[in-house]
């Protein structure tokens, strides 16, 4: 059985509004082979898993915290197996900051490939009910798993200077302060609960930016980060991801604000020996420690989308995309082994 004998995933269960980011290159570099065995983790609205499945007969595991994400992937998964395809696609729901344990639990193998897109789902983004954007109205909450803390929580609760920190460090926003002081103050005379309540807020306490950004972008940002800690899933994620690879494989990253994109390439510079912590005097152990490295970067600047694909999708205009490969003449982690 190849690729080529087998109705296309995308034609079973086609999902419409959904466009992927750099698909093209994290096809590339993610390089799937018929018989690998794969790792999504970030199903989202499965534009990755679709193509992946449809280039190459291999076998796929999908994880994602949200649980819309996870219908989404067991109504693929079931369109599959109605045209003979069962066992090449399996859902894993939780964050990939567990993805050990997720991978364990599923008997799933060392991994030929995995790619982690670290955006927020356009489903999420577009529902205003989940309240992650702006440019919606709806209930105040960001949650991607629909548990635990919301946006609303945080914003009504918490003191001045978190939110300050929260929005300042998370959003990148040079008027943390005074947005943080100016929600203190609203919430005295009302809560927020709505996601239109608070934009508008922010912008009234934020200068106009010349280059057209919203100027409730940043707090939002910052705010979704904090509610699901994404930064240090993303850690997490990254340090498991690297244990999960058999010999050969690849990890891509797409990331899509510097926070990430500083946290992905930290962790190849780990990974590869070129640590920018490393002494830059002490040529001979880089070098010894360059040589010694299970891992090599197959991109050197991080990757991003061309002039095309930024016009005619938007969100993909701060993507970038970084890949790893674990070489071929080394021993695969115990991680999934035990």
């Amino acid at each position: 059985m190849n690729a080529a004998t087998l109705p296309l995933a995308s034609d079973l269960l086609p999902q419409a509004g959904h466009v992927p980011v750099m698909l093209a290159e994290v096809l590339h570099y993610l390089a799937p082979a018929d018989g690998e065995a794969i790792l999504d983790c970030t199903f989202g609205g499965g534009g990755y898993t679709r193509a992946i499945l449809d280039t190459a007969a291999c076998t796929l595991w999908a994880i994602d915290r949200d649980p819309d994400a996870i219908a989404r992937g067991n109504a693929l998964r079931a369109a599959l197996e109605s045209h003979g395809q069962g066992g090449r696609l399996h859902m894993l729901h939780g964050g990939f900051g567990s993805m050990a344990d997720l991978a364990r639990a599923a008997n799933a193998p060392a991994f030929n490939g995995i790619v982690m897109d670290l955006g927020v789902s356009s489903f999420q983004l577009d529902e205003a009910e989940r309240g992650f954007s702006f440019r919606h109205n709806g209930p105040l909450d960001m949650r991607m798993e629909k548990s635990g803390r919301s946006a609303a929580d945080l914003v009504n609760t918490a003191s001045e200077q978190e939110l300050a920190d929260i929005i300042h460090f998370y959003g990148e926003e040079r008027h943390a302060r005074r947005v943080a002081r100016a929600i203190v103050a609203a919430r005295a005379e009302e809560p927020f609960t709505t996601t239109l309540q608070l934009a508008e807020l922010v912008r009234a306490n934020v200068p106009h930016d010349r280059s057209g950004l919203d100027g409730a972008t940043r707090t939002f940002q910052g705010l979704r980060i904090a509610v699901n800690d994404e930064l240090g899933e993303i850690e997490r994620g990254l340090t498991q991801a690297l244990t999960l690879l058999a010999p050969g494989g690849r990890l891509v990253v797409v990331s899509f604000h510097s926070l990430e994109d500083r946290l992905v390439k930290r962790a190849f510079q780990r990974a590869t020996g070129r640590d920018a912590a490393f002494s830059r005097h002490d040529p001979r152990a880089a070098m010894s420690q360059g040589a010694e490295s299970a891992f090599k970067t197959l991109t050197g600047k991080a990757v991003r989308p061309g002039e095309t694909e930024c016009r005619i999708n938007p969100r993909a205009r701060s993507a970038r995309l970084r890949a790893l490969l674990r070489r071929p003449d080394t021993a695969p982690s115990s991680v999934v082994e035990n």
